[in-house]
């Protein structure tokens, strides 16, 4: 029988190139797709497929609430996240969570077939630059107080952080703007950052943007 996978990207055309790549593979086939954590959750009930490739951005409630979901519901459930987030963190808070493996999409293809493979036979994969990123944090040893964030609170703060305005944000993931503002108040609070561009540096040396990337916002 084919293997079975979900994919769960709220982008149509990347998951319609995510399919191509995957269902050239032998034995492999997409059975369904999601664009939503909810959807996700719906659709992984009703399929129960052997794999689900994962983006962790998404609308309203985040991948990572969509991975704890879906791993409450069926303990073995194999999740492989594939994300633009390259951050230690993020892998971190995926893993802990549930996922079995950890892609950035900054990698070759390649690497995303090895770790699909990696994770249907039941062992942990990380593209190279995420098990860098991991390795040289615990090295370094400084996460900055951001393990005290919740997943929504780092998306937010990953948003930001990167240029997005609060009402991008809030746009983004289906929020108030109330509450993306409530949110980057308990932020700061929990990071004791001072401005905005300190809470830039902080993701950035964290890993949750890259310098091109980091400038603050403006509202």
């Amino acid at each position: 029988m084919a293997t079975s996978i979900l994919l769960v990207d709220d982008h149509p055309v990347v998951r319609e190139g995510y399919r191509r790549l995957i269902e050239r593979q032998q034995g492999w086939e997409v059975i369904a797709e999601a664009e939503s954590a909810a959807a996700a959750y719906r659709q992984y009930r009703a399929h129960a497929p052997d794999l689900v490739i994962l983006d962790p951005s998404l609308p309203g409630p985040s991948g990572i609430e969509a991975i704890r979901h879906i791993r409450q519901w069926d303990g073995t459930a194999r999740i492989l996240v594939f994300s633009m987030r390259t951050g230690a963190l993020v892998a971190r808070q995926a893993f802990a969570a549930g996922a079995s493996g950890y892609v950035s999409k900054a990698s070759p293809p390649r690497e995303l077939l090895t770790a699909v493979s990696a994770v249907l036979r039941g062992e942990r994969a990380m593209s190279a630059d995420i098990a860098r990123a991991i390795a040289q944090d615990e090295v370094a040893g400084g996460r900055a107080g951001l393990d005290d964030l919740t997943s929504r609170e780092l998306e937010i703060l990953s948003l930001t952080a990167g240029g997005m305005t609060a009402q991008a944000v809030a746009e983004m993931l289906c929020l108030s703007l109330k509450t993306v503002h409530n949110n980057l108040s308990v932020i700061r609070t929990k990071l004791g950052a001072r401005t905005d561009a300190h809470l830039v540096w902080i993701a950035l040396g964290a890993g949750l943007v890259s310098p091109s990337e980091g400038l603050p916002s403006r509202e």
